[in-house]
Formats: structure tokens, sequence, C-alpha cells
């Protein structure tokens, strides 16, 4: 059996705490979590309750096990009082070159059907030439220097009013975003999007409601009109596979695919459309492109 270290002391029981909370977040009870983490359930009990203090190996094992991203496994080992492992990089920065590449690739390939990269709070931090045409088109290349999808759905100055199905894929993202906004540690920047979502005029009341127990929709498919150019369009979203840095593992590459030929068709002649001297895409006249 493990050395149960007594901590000695009446201080707050931080990683006790967080502890608790993805045991519960993950539905395990402690004999399980000690079961499938191996470890023993008494030492488990005095470590969640602050009677005794975790490993770093510990630590870790219990974070594996829970599938806690690695920016909370950060914050459990600083609780435990020992310095973070994984590092949070600059998308940036040369060390992430081999990664951005990877993305423009991917960006690249998606032509001439929209695709964008989003950080955990949904803010569009790259986009392909179809994406930048798609939203220039829809906004009237009025598109916001730093856009975030949440903000833009919801807003009625945004893509709100151009998303036929609004209510429905409105309802669909805020419910990924109340999992979200609990699904880590308290995270208050994720918090704020939520209120700054609802705060909206006509977001119905309903919305403010979590809903945890409904399993979110694999696909919901998003259609949007301007003038006479209509597009249904379904997305997927991948992550990048097994990374050690924070930066990487919350990044999300959404594309976005037609459900109909006639969306297929209008993207392709909206990737035809001239661009202007500079190179910067245009926002041709819907009517003339749908001719």
């Amino acid at each position: 059996m493990p050395e149960i270290r007594t901590s000695g002391t009446s201080a707050p029981n931080r990683f006790g705490s967080l502890l608790l909370h993805w045991r519960q977040l993950r539905h395990k009870s402690q004999l399980a979590l000690a079961n499938d983490a191996d470890v023993s359930p008494r030492h488990l009990c005095f470590v969640e309750t602050g009677r005794a203090r975790p490993s770093r190996d510990m630590v870790l094992t219990l974070a594996r096990v829970l599938e806690v991203p690695l920016r909370e496994q950060n914050a459990l080992l600083l609780a435990a009082g020992f310095a973070p492992l994984y590092r949070e990089t600059p998308l940036e920065a040369p060390e992430l070159a081999a990664a951005r590449k990877a993305l423009d690739t991917i960006l690249r390939h998606h032509e001439p059907l929209p695709a964008v990269v989003m950080n955990r709070r949904w803010d569009i931090l790259e986009t392909n030439s179809a994406a930048d045409r798609f939203f220039a088109l829809l906004l009237d290349s009025k598109v916001p220097a730093s856009p975030n999808v949440i903000r833009l759905v919801f807003d009625p100055e945004g893509l709100r009013p151009l998303i036929s199905n609004w209510e429905t894929v409105a309802e669909s993202l805020i419910h990924r975003v109340h999992r979200e906004a609990v699904g880590g540690v308290p995270d208050a920047e994720t918090s704020r999007l939520l209120e700054q979502a609802l705060a909206f005029p006509g977001v119905p009341r309903r919305f403010r409601i979590p809903d945890f127990e409904t399993p979110l929709s694999p696909i919901v498919p998003i259609g949007f009109a301007k003038g006479a150019l209509t597009f249904h369009y379904f997305s997927t979203v991948t992550t990048l596979g097994t990374p050690q840095d924070v930066t990487l593992q919350e990044l999300r590459i959404e594309c976005f695919f037609p459900m109909d030929e006639q969306t297929a068709q209008n993207a392709r002649r909206l990737a035809a459309a001239p661009a202007e001297p500079s190179g910067a895409p245009t926002s041709p006249e819907p009517a003339r492109l749908a001719q």
C-alpha cells in the first residue's frame, strides 16, 4: 500500500476539490477511479479529502484515467504543488511551424469549400480562401477583425439573420458552450462568452438552462440565405492527434461540406469570382452568382 502522507494543515484542499470535480464530471465513484488508476481506494479517499498529498506520478495517472485535457492537467499539478508539465506555445512560434504547415495543408485542400481553424473559445484563427470569400459575401465584406463563431451566430448584426435554421443551430452551439463552461477548471472567459451570447436580443430563455443529459447531435445542418443565393452545409470538427502542447490540443479545424448540389455549385462559383487587384477576395453580388 502506498505511504499515506498526512497534510497536517487546514489550508483549502485545492487538489482534492479539482479531483472531485473531474471524478463527478466523468461519473466515476471513488472505488471505480481507484480501480482504474490501480491505487488504494483508502489512499484516494485521503487524497480527495486533503488528508494526504498525491505524488506527481499519481496526479498524472489520475488525470490520464479521467481524460483531463492538458490545460487542466497543469492546473491539477499546480494544485498538488508541482510544476506544470505541458507548455502553451503561441501558434506563431517557430516550434509549431510543422503544425502550422499541417493546418495550412488541410485548409488549402478543402478548397473551394470553407474551412476555419478555431481555438477553444471559438475565436477564428485561420481560414482558407473559400471561407474568406464566403464570410465576405454574407457580411458585405464587414467581417470583424477578430471573428468569434458564437458572437457571429448570435449577434443580430452578424450572421444570425442569414441563417435559415438559426434557432436549431444556435441551440446546438449554446449546449456545447454550456458544457465547455463547466467541463474543466471553471473558465471565466468561456462563462463570459456564454453570457454575451445569451444577452443578445431575441435569444430564447430556454437557452439559459444547461442540458447535460441530451446527447449532442453528430451532424447539425446549417442553411444560409443571401439574396437569391442559398447554401446548405454540415460541418465536421477535427482536432490534432496526441498533442503534447496546450495550444495544439485546443485547436479545432471545422470543414464545411455541401448537403446538396446547388450548394456545391454556388461554392464553385464563389471561388471562381474575380479577385480585387490587391488579391483580396471580393464580395460578389449574390444575384450575379446565382445566375
